[in-house]
């Protein structure tokens, strides 16, 4: 039996946008399926950019020291225009997000055309590009290049672009994720689920570790 590790997911959300779970229930039902990290990243825009981080930053401080697991704030900058992704980008950081995901051009949503290659752009800005669907090899490329790590989604409809996001990522050099973009408990998963989505998606066994074992801390070092 493979030493697997614990897992991570810095792909959630939470009622400060369109998930279902207080931050302390996303803990929860995280910690009992085995993470040991997970970062909290809301939609943002213009709307409630201040708002979501905020409310993050505050449960996460007000819990220091009492929470099982590690939990860091994050923001996941969504549906805007590729030309404003910088801006907000920088805008989550400054109040307080940890970990910046952009909403990829994901096969489902009506994402803007752009989008997936405006946030591997941004190299030391933009952390990952969530479930990018049918990304470029330039885009690839791009991301292998500025150290954005590409995300694997247990998402349904989302991971519908995994096997391709894999090939490429492979082919190229860039980093990936297994990430959950829970917006309930339903959708949170073990190491064991993870693993098995990497592999679905056509990594290797050796690969598919790396995947959710090192490329996770390599990241947490990067950002702590």
């Amino acid at each position: 039996m493979k030493d697997l590790g614990p897992r991570y997911d810095f792909h959630m959300h939470s009622i400060f946008s369109d998930g279902l779970l207080l931050p302390a229930a996303i803990v929860r039902e995280a910690e009992v399926r085995g993470a040991s990290t997970i970062a909290i990243t809301d939609h943002v825009d213009a709307s409630n950019i201040e708002f979501a981080i905020q409310a993050i930053t505050k449960f996460i401080r007000e819990m220091e020291g009492k929470l099982p697991i590690r939990v860091l704030p994050g923001a996941e900058v969504s549906y805007l225009t590729p030309d404003l992704i910088l801006e907000y980008c920088k805008k989550a950081r400054h109040l307080g997000a940890k970990i910046i995901v952009v909403h990829g051009e994901s096969p489902i949503e009506s994402v803007y055309p752009g989008t997936n290659h405006a946030a591997v752009s941004e190299k030391g800005v933009v952390d990952i590009l969530a479930h990018p669907g049918d990304i470029t090899e330039e885009d690839v490329k791009l991301a292998a290049k500025n150290g954005i790590f590409l995300e694997l989604t247990a998402r349904t409809g989302h991971k519908q672009g995994n096997t391709h996001v894999a090939k490429l990522a492979k082919k190229y050099g860039a980093k990936l994720l297994v990430n959950t973009d829970s917006h309930s408990e339903k959708d949170m998963i073990t190491q064991e689920q993870a693993y098995r989505i990497a592999k679905e998606a056509g990594l290797s066994d050796k690969d598919a570790l790396i995947t959710i074992k090192d490329n996770p801390q390599e990241l947490i070092k990067r950002l702590i």
